[in-house]
C-alpha cells in the first residue's frame, strides 16, 4: 500500500532551462532595430529583421532607460502621449520588442548599437569575468579598464550607415562622449552632447533634418535612476516618466518631413521587497558561496564563476537551493537554449558564468558586502520575465 506524501518527502523539480522565455533574437529584439532601419536606408549588409516596420528616409531612435512595456501600460495618466502611441508599437501591431538577455543597460545598448545579440557583441552582463585577466569587469563603468576594440570588435550600425553616406548622429549627455561603452556600442557619425532634455530632443530633430537620409539616436536616463533608487510607481519615478513623456511629444512635434520616430527602452524593472525571503544574500549564504571564485552579473541575472573543478558542484547546489525561483543553467545549457542569441563568439564564451541564474520570481541574489550599492536598490532588472524583458517600440511618422 502506497504511503501518503509527507513534507520531508517532497522534492520539487527545479525550473526547466527550456521553460525560460528566450528573447526574440532575429525578429523582434532590440538587436534587430537598427539593422532594420539601416536596411530601409540602403546601408549595405543590413537586413530588415523586424518585418513590421516600414522604411523611412529619416529615422530617430529615442531610448528611455528603464521604461519597460508593462510599466508604461500601467501608468497611462503619467504618460498620456506615449500611451496614445501604444497601438503604433512594432509597426502598428501593438506588440513590444524583447530586450535580450540579460535585460540590463550595457548589454542592451551594445545590442542596439551593433545590431548584434549579446553572444556576438560580447557584453553579456552587468559584470562579467575577463578571461584574459581573471578579474570581474563592470561593463557599464568599464572597470577595470580593458582595450575596447578587442573587447567588442564589430562596427556599429552608425559607423556602417555613416560609411554608406547616411547622416548618423548621437545626441546624449556630454559625459558619455568618450566612454568605452559609447565607443564599442554607439560610436559612428557625430556625437553631440547636451545636458537639458529639451535641448537634447531639439537637437535630435535638427540632426534628423540635416540629411536626406538620417539615422539619429538620443537617450534619457532618469526614469531608470528613479526606479533603482525609489522604485517603480514611486512619486519620483512617476515624475521622471511625466518628464520623459513631454520630451517624446516635444520631439514628435518637430519631426522634419519623411521621418519616423521610434521610442523604445533597454529594459523594464520590478520592485523587490526588502526581506530575507525576497533578497538572498550570497555573502551570508555558505551553500551558495561554496566553490564560487567570482560572483558576476546582478541580482536577477547572475554569472557564477566556479573555482577550478567545482563547476558541476556549484550548478547542483544553486539548482537545489534556487531552482524553484530561478532558471539555473550551466554555461553550455544557457548557450544551447539561446539565452544570449543564436551564436556565441569564441572570445565571449569565457565571459559567461560557469553557472547562469535568471530570476523568475520577485527575488534577488544580493551581495551585501561586495555590492552594497546594488544590494540597496529598490527597483531591479536583468532577467527574462515580461516586466523586465518587454520594451515598447512606439512610432510617430511625419
Amino acid at each position: 500500500m502506497a504511503q501518503p506524501d509527507t513534507a520531508w518527502d517532497h522534492h520539487p523539480e527545479p525550473l526547466a532551462v527550456a521553460s525560460a522565455p528566450v528573447p526574440e533574437y532575429g525578429s523582434g529584439s532590440l538587436a534587430d532595430l537598427l539593422p532594420t532601419l539601416a536596411a530601409g536606408l540602403g546601408v549595405p549588409g543590413m537586413s530588415a529583421a523586424i518585418s513590421e516596420l516600414t522604411p523611412a528616409d529619416r529615422n530617430c531612435v529615442f531610448l528611455i532607460d528603464g521604461l519597460g512595456w508593462e510599466q508604461l501600460r500601467a501608468h497611462p495618466e503619467d504618460a498620456p502621449f506615449m500611451t496614445s502611441l501604444l497601438a503604433t508599437s512594432r509597426g502598428g501591431t501593438g506588440r513590444p520588442l524583447t530586450a535580450g538577455y540579460p535585460a540590463t543597460t550595457a548589454t542592451s545598448l551594445a545590442s542596439v548599437g551593433t545590431g548584434l545579440p549579446p553572444g556576438a557583441h560580447g557584453l553579456p552582463g552587468y559584470t562579467v569575468r575577463n578571461p584574459d585577466t581573471g578579474e570581474l569587469m563592470n561593463q557599464l563603468r568599464w572597470q577595470p579598464w580593458a582595450p575596447p576594440g578587442p573587447w567588442q570588435p564589430y562596427p556599429t550600425v552608425f559607423q556602417l550607415a555613416h560609411e554608406a553616406g547616411v547622416h548618423a548622429a548621437q545626441v546624449s549627455s556630454p559625459t558619455f562622449e568618450n566612454t568605452p561603452l559609447t565607443k564599442v556600442a554607439l560610436s559612428g557619425g557625430r556625437f553631440l552632447g547636451r545636458l537639458p532634455g529639451e535641448d537634447r530632443v531639439d537637437l535630435a530633430a535638427e540632426q534628423l533634418a540635416a540629411g536626406d537620409r538620417s539615422l539619429v539616436y538620443t537617450y534619457f536616463a532618469e526614469v531608470d535612476g528613479a526606479g533603482h533608487r525609489f522604485g517603480v510607481d514611486s512619486d519620483a519615478w512617476r515624475g521622471q516618466l511625466m518628464y520623459a513623456d513631454r520630451l517624446v511629444q516635444r520631439l514628435a512635434e518637430q519631426l522634419p518631413p519623411r521621418s519616423a520616430l521610434y521610442v523604445t527602452a533597454d529594459h523594464g524593472m520590478i520592485d523587490v521587497p526588502f526581506d530575507e525571503q525576497h533578497r538572498i544574500d550570497f555573502d551570508e549564504d555558505w551553500e551558495l558561496s561554496a566553490g564560487v571564485a567570482l560572483l558576476g552579473g546582478e541580482g536577477r541575472a547572475r554569472h557564477v564563476y566556479a573555482v577550478p573543478g567545482a563547476a558541476n558542484d556549484v550548478l547542483t547546489c544553486w539548482r537545489e537551493v534556487l531552482g524553484e525561483q530561478f532558471w539555473v543553467a550551466s554555461r553550455d545549457e544557457a548557450i544551447a537554449a539561446g539565452w544570449f542569441g543564436p551564436r556565441i563568439d569564441e572570445r565571449v564564451y569565457g565571459r559567461i558564468g560557469d553557472v547562469v541564474a535568471a530570476a523568475r520570481d520577485d527575488v534577488l541574489i544580493i551581495a551585501s558586502q561586495r555590492e552594497p550599492n546594488e544590494s540597496a536598490m529598490v527597483g531591479n532588472h536583468g532577467s527574462m520575465t515580461p516586466a523586465e524583458q518587454l520594451v515598447p517600440l512606439l512610432e510617430v511618422r511625419s
